[in-house]
């Protein structure tokens, strides 16, 4: 085959064991700089550059995705039949690399049309949300929702986005103190003050675990104009419950309807960073410029928030150098740990990620997982790290504590404060959220053409040749545009009123 028809692949770094095939690699082809292919190897797959004796570790990035389960020859296909998982060291280098932020000169800096909040916060969206404190109360608040649509009372108030019901599968059977019940916590007060919510309606059954009363008294709680709740026992069931929540969601809608788009700088985006349906191609083009547009966001003053620790598990290196302090570093290794008993008390393991599909699309281990999720991060300094669904204060890089099951983290960013999410797939993930609105980023032009009303920005042409800077920049446009509302891909399916689900932590009783 001549070098004109050799089918494309990567060398991502000199060091590298292996390639990534743009296309199918043939068995007999050779692509440039490689040698020829011992067997097929499909799109998005690795094959060796070199051969590696069996137990020698192998590398993509420039790092460590795995070991020789058997001896590998250069030309064949690397996967999960000569590819495993394997311990080795990591050197945390605390903060070696955190290099000072090159800020955008405050009278240069992007804006967006948001709405400003009585805490100074700002949000992209308006919305009227009816969260439960227990699974009891979620079918009487899906009711209230409903009958809100029916009555037509959002024709009168079209400056709100919608009504919508947050609803849970905890909030009783469990622990009143403890990890489970914080996060709960958390994740109920960081939705009900979220910036894209401009009012609140919290309904519980009344005999709970998760008491109303103890959470507006620990937050210094008080009723009014954006804050109502309300217990079906206390109010006198269901019928009843579902009319007074009506009342108060009526109550309610004038003062939302009132707030209007202002100007707002960029410096007030709280960008929640996730992928799902993770492919072969995912740490190469839409991972990458996703960093590249956080990178972006944060020259410009805002905020961007990594999580799913699982998926940045043996990259974890990379981010502690970066890290503005040995105390930001050592906090994440922290949760590293924590996950490493957490899976074992489970007698489960961290290799159980990646999932089927992302193994179809090219992905063998965790670790090479990591490394192309960590991609989404960037490569400005990480200012701070929090647990899951903790407000999040900090400006700059952050990293989240959270699982990598897609819904359940993005609650944990949502409820610390996200008010815009951008998400990358290789699959073809279906995911949308409410309150914050969901970007879509498609890794390749397959899954961009084949799912076409769901993705929002095809990265597939990073391999055609545009540079990641440039896609950073095209995928930051469009998120200042969607902050100031144009409506994402996933918006306008409808998507958000599912994908509300905070982590569920310890024992239901």
């Amino acid at each position: 085959m001549t070098a004109a028809t050799s089918p494309r692949a990567l060398r991502l770094h000199p060091d590298d064991d292996v390639l990534i095939a743009i296309d199918v690699i043939e068995p007999g082809a050779a692509p440039e700089g490689g040698p020829a292919a011992l067997r097929r190897v499909p799109k998005g797959h690795k094959m060796a550059a070199r051969a590696v004796a069996q137990g020698g570790a192998v590398r993509k990035f420039g790092q460590t995705i795995g070991f020789a389960s058997a001896p590998i020859a250069a030309g064949d296909w690397v996967h999960e039949h000569n590819l495993a998982m394997g311990e080795f060291a990591r050197d945390y280098l605390f903060g070696e690399a955190a290099l000072p932020t090159q800020f955008v000169a405050e009278a240069d800096r992007a804006t967006f049309r948001g709405f400003r909040r009585a805490d100074g916060r700002w949000g992209t969206r308006n919305y009227l949300a009816i969260l439960t404190s227990v699974n009891c109360s979620a079918s009487v608040a899906r009711f209230i929702a409903r009958e809100a649509e029916r009555s037509g009372l959002l024709a009168d108030h079209p400056g709100v986005d919608g009504i919508i019901p947050l609803v849970h599968g905890t909030g009783c059977g469990m622990a009143a103190k403890g990890e489970g019940f914080e996060a709960l916590k958390r994740v109920e007060w960081g939705y009900a003050t979220n910036p894209n919510v401009g009012a609140t309606l919290l309904v519980g059954l009344g005999c709970e675990t998760f008491q109303i009363g103890r959470f507006k008294d620990e937050y210094g709680v008080e009723e009014g104009d954006a804050f109502r709740t309300m217990t079906i026992q206390d109010t006198g069931g269901t019928r009843k419950t579902v009319e007074a929540g009506l009342r108060a969601v009526a109550d309610m809608l004038p003062k939302l309807a009132a707030a209007r788009r202002e100007t707002a700088p960029a410096s007030e985006l709280v960008l929640a960073l996730q992928c799902g349906g993770s492919d072969g191609y995912s740490g190469i083009t839409a991972n990458p410029a996703l960093g590249a547009a956080a990178d972006r966001l944060v020259r410009h003053g805002g905020t961007a928030i990594l999580s799913e620790t699982p998926e940045i598990y043996g990259a974890e290196h990379l981010l502690t150098r970066r890290a503005v302090s040995r105390e930001v570093g050592e906090k994440l290794v922290s949760r590293i740990r924590w996950w490493e008993d957490y899976c074992a008390r489970n007698r489960g393991e961290m290799n159980n990620n990646p999932s089927p599909g992302n193994k179809a699309g090219g992905l063998t281990t965790i670790l090479e997982k990591s490394l192309g999720a960590a991609a989404k991060g960037g490569t400005t300094a990480l200012t701070a790290v929090y647990e899951y669904a903790e407000p999040v204060r900090a400006k700059g890089f952050v990293f989240m504590d959270t699982p990598g099951y897609d819904p359940v983290s993005a609650t944990g960013q949502v409820a610390g404060g996200a008010n815009v999410l951008a998400f990358t797939t290789g699959r073809g993930s279906a995911y949308g959220c409410k309150p914050t609105p969901s970007i879509k980023l498609a890794t390749n032009h397959d899954v961009a053409r084949r799912m076409a009303e769901d993705m929002d920005i095809d990265c597939g042409d990073v391999l055609d040749g545009v540079s990641i800077e440039a896609k950073g920049a095209e995928i930051f446009a469009k998120v200042l545009a969607v902050a100031s509302g144009e409506k994402s891909k996933s918006e306008a399916l409808g998507y958000g009123d599912a994908e509300f689900v905070p982590w569920q932590i310890g024992a239901t009783m």
